[in-house]
């Protein structure tokens, strides 16, 4: 079917939208190597499986993922794993909510339970997950997580094996888990796991071991290298300036010294996927990262991101959200810098308060996730797990649907764009999703994805798109996932597309 109307109207969600022209080509070609995969569409159609293989950098100056089609992608999902057993109903209810990203977290503490001996049943059900996001088409980043150090103290990361406390105290504090980090036996065992020559090199094996098992999945986006690093606080650990300062010394000096270990660590395993640093956590509260810059020793452009947590203290303490505290705006200024300095793609790998029925928190989540439009290529949402009234930071309810307040994290969003991005926004109240972008090369060339979950059009959407000339085309690549191809596109054209509920749902 050829379409020779500027605006055009058309049913998502029953069948194959509208044929593709004899002169556009009928499927995405598929790029070499493990930055991109084909699939079957519809219809024995085949897609190219959108990969960050790159960066461009945006008219506002953001280094954004792109495809080896040159495409902006943007990366949505959850974080699942360390709460039980992540299984391949999970990975598939992730993609049937329209999410492509999902964070697992995992533990030294398993993956080598005793000094030097891996545990072959751990590794194999890493191996699983990344199969099954293979067969979902979600992409999987690798988070090594820690919480308060290890099990040592009764949480989980580092082995036991690997805790060193010089027979300092430890009590622990139910009412404030934080605040544990602070002990002096964690202080220690911190310290240690930085400074001792054989800590070092076994967690350096232990990456690079996983990096091994791991390696070639089309999936697999990368790894988080250290999940909210902390270390040793001299003098007064709850005085803020202590804080602050310790942090900057930690970000400088062993922080960075045990990132371009684990740099080399995963590099000396796999050269294709993308290693992301943290800074600690004070940037939840405005302090900006010391982190140095750090060097890829892959052949090609560097393949390195940035991860930052968005967590506000207060919130995380129990309070609702106050605007005026100003929170977002300290935080945007306070990760602005370092990711433009060293053009590196923003992706937050937590974020999002333990509830959001309060007005406040509510609020906050709204406000989230517009301004990580702004300044992000992609975030994971704590958590993928299912209480009452999204209690505990569950992303749902226990029927499954998105917990109250919680809905903007699961709004529609194009994974793709050929093309500029501009805009993006999408009105519950009238299940209205708009994306802005400005036409490019790629644009005639290569498809625009976009997903439309059934959270937001249950009954399918109708999609209208003005400013890209007499032709465009749309094909459904399955429930809620749609494709545009826009081959009379001209360079420098703004194009709008608009997603809107079908007659079904009115």
């Amino acid at each position: 079917m050829r379409l020779r109307r500027a605006t055009m109207s058309l049913a998502l969600g029953m069948a194959l939208l509208c044929a593709v022209p004899a002169t556009a080509p009928a499927a995405e070609p598929a790029a070499g190597g493990t930055a991109a995969r084909t699939v079957a569409g519809p219809h024995g159609r085949t897609t190219a499986w959108p990969v960050p293989s790159g960066t461009a950098t945006s008219p506002d100056g953001r280094t954004l993922f792109t495809d080896q089609q040159g495409r902006a992608l943007r990366l949505r999902g959850l974080n699942l794993g360390k709460t039980g057993t992540v299984t391949q109903e999970q990975i598939a209810q992730l993609a049937r909510e329209g999410f492509g990203l999902v964070r697992i977290n995992i533990e030294w503490g398993k993956a080598e339970p005793r000094r030097g001996h891996y545990d072959t049943g751990y590794l194999r059900y890493l191996d699983r997950i990344l199969g099954w996001a293979d067969r979902h088409r979600v992409l999987v980043l690798i988070d090594w997580h820690q919480d308060v150090f290890g099990p040592a103290f009764g949480h989980n990361g580092i082995p036991a094996w690997a805790t060193r406390t010089d027979g300092l105290p430890f009590t622990p504090d139910p009412d404030d888990w934080f605040a544990e980090y602070f002990q002096p036996a964690v202080q220690a065992a911190f310290t240690h796991l930085y400074d001792d020559p054989d800590l070092r090199a076994a967690q350096t094996a232990a990456y690079a071991k996983v990096a091994t098992v791991l390696r070639g999945h089309p999936s697999l986006l990368g790894y988080d290298l250290f999940n909210e690093p902390f270390g040793p606080v001299p003098g007064d650990p709850t005085d803020p300036e202590n804080q602050a300062a310790a942090s900057a010394a930690l970000e400088r000096g062993r922080l960075a010294g045990m990132y371009r270990r684990l740099i080399n660590a995963v590099r000396s395993a796999d050269s294709h996927a993308w290693l992301f640093l943290e800074p600690t956590v004070l940037v939840g509260q405005g302090v900006p990262t010391s982190l140095p810059g750090f060097t890829d020793p892959r052949h090609g452009a560097a393949r390195l991101g940035y991860a930052p947590h968005y967590y506000d203290t207060a919130v995380e303490s129990g309070a609702d959200w106050n605007p005026s505290g100003r929170f977002i705006e300290n935080y945007q200024a306070a990760i602005g810098h370092y990711p433009t300095a060293h053009r590196m793609p923003v992706l937050v790998g937590e974020w999002g308060p333990p509830q959001a029925t309060t007005p406040g928190n509510a609020e906050l989540i709204r406000r989230q996730v517009a301004s990580m439009e702004r300044f992000t290529s992609g975030w994971a949402l704590w958590y993928d797990c299912r209480a009452a009234s999204g209690g505990g930071y569950c992303a749902y309810d226990p029927d499954g649907t998105p917990a109250p307040g919680k809905e903007p994290a699961f709004a529609p969003y194009a994974p793709a764009v050929a093309g500029i991005p501009s805009t993006e926004s999408y009105a519950p109240a009238s299940r209205t999703y708009t994306l802005t972008l400005t036409a490019d090369r790629t644009t005639r060339r290569a498809w625009t994805h976009l997903s439309l979950p059934a959270t937001a059009y249950p009954h399918g959407a109708r999609i209208t798109v003005t400013g890209a000339g007499p032709r465009v085309v749309v094909v459904q690549d399955g429930p809620g996932r749609a494709r545009l191809l826009l081959p009379t596109a001209r360079p420098g054209a703004a194009v709008r597309v608009v997603a809107t509920a079908s007659a079904a749902a009115r």
